[in-house]
């Protein structure tokens, strides 16, 4: 095999390969005479066909495969004699003229990963912002459950906002039941708005065993099209009419709640609090860590991982623009700042490039049990009929394995350099602490927009700290294979900005109740 080096500037670097046809096809006949004892073929006892009727037979397949072995062997050579760390897949093209029997002559550009000399850890300064947690607040989060908590009890006389009423409703368009608008003792809180307008007002005054008709009109972007802004009907039958109960927040208000006693309530909560608060007390943190980094350090990176990178940013910022009020609006406001973003990708991949080099230096490294733990979490975005389809793709693609691993590992080489840097508490309120979190990668402040209509997607959520580590391995050269189409309610692309919880969606309502319930 012939190695020319044909591009060597910066971190690029291109090859012509050459593979000499006597290689392969010495490959070819191998796996040949390697399957021939288990072909079958009519006129032949198993294991006695002629190795040239199996040539005739899968030659074709058997060279393709015995081609691709070969290229990835070719691959493997180049990057171990060239030393080289591969920032992405290397790109592989097999000359257009080839055919059996000639040599196979390759052209192969790719990135390297560029050499960070192993930096200094001394002088590390950190501040860590302490919130500490108030009995005020602990007090408000008993007082929020209890809320959530709401029972009721039935009443004499008539229902009035705030009351719950049990009811049977029948919905009617043109006089004729529609599907979904039909529900036996269902239990409606007046004033929640679980219903869509008009329909719980019309409740106002309606007492046990008392039967009534009201109209109300759907909206005109309601989800079923056979029922937007039509107006229709329900016959109703009241059952029961009940009074919110007022919530005593003491020791039995916590043995409901399967707990001994309002101090251990509040202990938990409590300590909910304060781990809340020592998450953004982290966060906080790691930005200081990773601006004195960014700092400190500026280095070329491969242009295809800042790409990547910011191919990620883009998706999820275009994404979100997308379902904004006015997403015309909301694009072209992310479109103008273009070129920030591209520089926070940079910033990423560059941040992720010395925290791998820092970790490495130091012995940093995400256990086999730990990467098992990650795979099997990953693995829970699939159905279940695909799970052991995407433990093997994790196993077979070394890019993939190194996508799940770098969260985990960014954390472990932040947490190391915490360790070894100079810490001094402050004592700070939650919306100080909040505001050093927003505070720009430069030390400044991201000033809230106010715009008139729905800010679009907020450039903070691009501005996680959360700067994915580069693959530790050289990458993989044969294309990954098709990952286990994920089900529908996989969770949204990482790109969101660290320690910002998803929203989740609402349960749905029964089928029974939907056509009553808002849109």
């Amino acid at each position: 095999m012939q190695i020319v080096e044909t591009t060597n500037e910066g971190l690029k670097r291109a090859y012509t390969v050459t593979i000499p046809a006597t290689t392969i096809t010495a490959r070819v006949e191998g796996e040949i005479k390697k399957i021939a004892p288990q072909v079958k073929m009519p006129g032949f006892r198993a294991g006695k066909v002629p190795a040239n009727l199996v040539k005739k037979m899968h030659g074709e397949a058997i060279h393709q495969d015995a081609l691709n072995a070969t290229i990835r062997e070719a691959m493997d050579k180049l990057v171990a004699d060239h030393a080289l760390r591969p920032a992405m897949n290397p790109d592989v093209a097999l000359g257009e003229g080839y055919e059996q029997g000639k040599d196979a002559e390759l052209t192969v550009s790719l990135e390297v990963l560029p050499t960070i000399a192993a930096p200094s850890l001394d002088g590390l300064k950190l501040e860590k912002l302490v919130v500490p947690v108030a009995e005020d607040a602990v007090t408000e989060a008993v007082e929020r459950i209890a809320s959530q908590q709401q029972r009721f009890e039935a009443k004499d006389g008539a229902a009035a906002d705030g009351d719950q009423v049990i009811i049977d409703f029948t919905g009617k368009l043109d006089g004729v039941e529609f599907d979904g608008g039909k529900a036996e003792k269902a239990p409606l809180v007046i004033g929640s708005n679980r219903f869509i307008p008009g329909f719980e007002e019309q409740l106002v005054g309606i007492k046990a065993g008392d039967e009534r008709v009201i109209s109300v009109t759907f909206p005109e972007d309601y989800q079923a099209a056979n029922l937007a802004g039509k107006e229709t009907t329900f016959d109703i039958v009241a059952h029961e009419v009940k009074a919110p109960a007022e919530s005593q927040i003491d020791d039995d208000f916590a043995k409901e709640l399967g707990l001994e006693s309002l101090e251990q309530l509040q202990g938990l909560l409590k300590g909910q609090l304060e781990q809340e608060t020592a998450g953004l007390t982290r966060t906080a943190m790691k930005r200081q860590l990773l601006d004195q980094l960014a700092a400190g350090h500026d280095f070329d990176v491969p242009p295809t991982m800042v790409e990547a990178e910011f191919a990620q940013i883009w998706q999820q910022l275009t994404h979100e623009a997308s379902h904004e009020e006015d997403p015309a609006a909301a694009l072209a406001e992310i479109e103008a700042e273009k070129d920030d973003y591209r520089k926070i990708a940079e910033r990423r991949v560059r941040l992720g490039l010395l925290l791998s080099e820092i970790g490495q230096s130091n012995g940093v490294e995400v256990t086999a049990q730990e990467m098992q733990m990650l795979v099997s979490q990953a693995a829970q975005q699939y159905r279940p009929e695909d799970r052991q389809r995407f433990f093997e793709y994790v196993q077979q693609d070394p890019m993939m394995a190194a996508q799940l691993r770098a969260p985990l590992y960014e954390d472990k080489v932040v947490d190391f350099l915490i360790e070894k840097a100079e810490v001094t508490e402050r004592e700070v309120t939650r919306d100080e602490l909040q505001a050093a979190i927003e505070a720009d990668t430069d030390g400044e402040k991201v000033e809230a927009k106010k715009p008139a209509k729905k800010a679009p997607a907020k450039k903070a959520a691009a501005k996680k700290d959360e700067a994915e580590a580069p693959a530790e391995e050289a990458a993989a050269e044969e294309k990954p294979k098709k990952a286990p189409a994920k089900k529908a309610a996989a969770k949204k692309d990482e790109a969101a900005a660290e320690g910002e919880a998803e929203a989740k969606p609402a349960k749905k309502a029964p089928a029974k109740k939907a056509a009553a319930k808002k849109d």
